[in-house]
């Protein structure tokens, strides 16, 4: 692997997570994201959760539930994200410890979008 290139773990909705190398650069990270990213740090380990920074707002589907050490949810991440581990001053790539650990967390649980409602015709449909 060369200095240039990142091993991250990308998160599609519905589907299983799944390990890629991508160059270390901006541009590479937004193609991924679909935009804009922003980084999150809900693990204890130096890893970081690089999402779509507007993901939520621009209405991306939800893909999987970040939770509290007890298992309780308490928000979900839109969009396709992925994980990166974090040196002292930018990411790196993820060691195959974390690439297992968290391949296997985000196998185990996926969200699926509910139907969109059907229009009404008329004010009388339900």
């Amino acid at each position: 692997m060369s200095d240039n290139h990142l091993t991250i773990l990308v998160v599609e909705p519905g589907i299983p997570p799944y390990p890629r190398q991508i160059l270390d650069t901006l541009q590479a990270m937004q193609a991924i994201v679909g935009g804009d990213i922003e980084a999150i740090y809900p693990y204890e380990d130096p890893v970081a959760l690089v999402c779509n920074s507007s993901g939520k707002f621009a209405g991306l589907q939800p893909n999987r539930l970040l939770r509290l050490e007890n298992g309780d949810p308490y928000d979900v991440v839109c969009g396709t994200f992925f994980l990166a581990g974090l040196g002292e001053e930018t990411f790196v790539s993820l060691t195959p410890d974390q690439l297992q650990k968290y391949e296997a967390l985000y196998s185990r649980e996926m969200l699926f979008p509910f139907p969109k409602k059907k229009e009404r015709r008329n004010k009388h449909e339900r």
